[in-house]
């Protein structure tokens, strides 16, 4: 249903635009001097017809199924809903739902079946609803953009305004989702930090979120402190960029100013390749080949290495991130004027000297860049972690040994029977607002070095 109607809003929009082309050229070859070319005429029947559609689709999506679910709960009695409290009314929605899909377990209660009956017709009757505002709002809007045709009308500043507008609110978009994800990390870390000293979190030294969160677990008492998993977050980051860092920049300085134009054409798509590579599959080859490989080597070397450990899978994210600090690096190099390099030569420099001594140091803003993009993908990375680091939270610097991240522990606590009302799933926020922390100290501190180093040019 759906893509049906938003197929008649595209051929609605094709057809504003073709009416309002034609019907301005048609004046122009009359003999009336239009203010705007005749695309702009066309464009605004698109800004009247398909975008005014669009965004009332998307509203109406929005809302509809909590406007409802809510009017099918209110239809409940309260002789149905006795006894019951709000987790246990959310599964009922859950399995009214369900019934109105046609997923029906066991023998349900006859007023679920009724429930779910009601809930299919009242989204039939949303969509037929949504169905006739579109095709009004779509008849409206190319009669009012037909009408506006005219010598004087001046299409081109209509549109520009409604671009503007649109970059306005996608900007707007932007902050208050980023607004909201603070608000929402920040809120329940507080209600985290009521059930547990911020004190124990940011200084303890021991990670074992093991708590029963329902009266029938066993479970331990707990312990919140998060530095473990933020020394082994950086044991892998650091790990991923020893690799990452040098391998990416001389492989672009490389291919930038040393290797033909044919080895160029042909290695850099094969190095970009890898940035398209699952990270799953990058999981698969570090507990497949990479682990395994450190252990025979430990073992012939007399060195004890655990089945799961940092450098394996750091070594594999270094891999993964080769990608991006080399393409970084080669734009950035691109981006130095020429008449610096030339000059360099000119005055008797060799290519290798011209390179670190001139191109390098006026590009390090955008390598600068491109490791903070690595260090914001490794911090972030979460399968290969699982797969070839473990699950373990250590005190240790060792790489050689088994760690955890900070992101890899946020997927751990929030799987399975999760309520979020014990310190157990709330310590995930808590979690995510000092990963968050982190990735902001990250971009505050790259943004000082690329004003530092930052060279203008004329």
């Amino acid at each position: 249903m759906l893509g049906y109607l938003l197929l008649v809003i595209l051929i609605a929009s094709a057809l504003g635009y073709l009416f309002n082309y034609y019907s301005a050229r048609r004046l122009t070859a009359s003999g009336e001097k239009l203010h705007s070319l005749a695309g702009f005429h066309g464009v605004y029947a698109i800004c009247l017809t398909g975008l005014p559609a669009f965004i009332f689709v998307l509203l109406w999506l929005l809302f509809q199924e909590s406007v409802i679910e809510a009017i099918v709960a209110g239809g409940l009695s309260e002789a149905e809903l006795a006894g019951m409290d709000e987790g246990q009314k959310s599964l009922l929605m859950a399995e009214i739902r369900s019934a109105a899909q046609g997923n029906v377990f066991g023998e349900p209660k006859p007023f679920m079946m009724a429930a779910a009956e009601s809930l299919n017709n009242l989204r039939t009757t949303a969509w037929m609803a949504l169905s006739v505002c579109v095709v009004a709002i779509l008849g409206l809007g190319m009669f009012l953009a037909r009408r506006k045709i005219s010598a004087a009308f001046r299409a081109r500043q209509a549109v520009e305004k409604v671009v503007s507008g649109f970059m306005i609110f996608c900007a707007l978009v932007a902050i208050v989702t980023t607004l909201g994800i603070i608000l929402s990390l920040v809120y329940e870390s507080l209600r985290f930090f009521d059930r547990v000293p911020i004190s124990e979190f940011l200084f303890g030294l021991n990670w074992e979120p093991q708590i029963p969160i329902r009266e029938d677990q066993v479970a331990a008492s707990g312990a919140f402190g998060w530095l473990p998993v933020l020394l082994g977050t950086l044991v892998i980051t650091v790990v991923a960029l020893v690799v990452a860092v040098p391998i990416g920049i001389f492989s672009a300085i490389y291919l930038n100013e040393f290797a033909s134009p044919t080895l160029r054409a042909v290695a850099k798509p094969l190095l970009e390749l890898l940035a398209g590579v699952p990270t799953v599959v990058y999981g698969f080859f570090a507990i497949l080949v990479v682990a395994p490989a450190l252990r025979s080597a430990g073992a012939s070397l007399g060195i004890d290495i655990a089945p799961n450990t940092a450098l394996a899978a750091g070594g594999v994210m270094g891999i993964m991130l080769i990608p991006f600090i080399s393409s970084f690096t080669d734009d950035a190099l691109n981006a130095v004027p020429r008449s610096l390099r030339d000059g360099s030569l000119a005055l008797g420099a060799t290519r290798g000297e011209t390179v670190m001594k001139v191109m390098f140091p006026a590009a390090i803003p955008g390598i600068s860049g491109g490791i903070l993009l690595a260090v914001s993908r490794a911090i972030g990375e979460t399968m290969i972690v699982v797969m070839a680091a473990g699950l373990i939270a250590k005190m240790t610097v060792n790489p050689l040994d088994s760690v955890t991240t900070v992101t890899v522990q946020i997927v751990t606590l929030l799987i399975g029977d999760t309520e979020f009302d014990n310190p157990k799933t709330l310590a995930a926020f808590a979690l995510g607002l000092m990963l968050f922390i982190v990735t902001l100290m990250l971009n505050v501190l790259a943004l000082t070095i690329v004003r530092k180093y930052r060279e203008a040019y004329d």
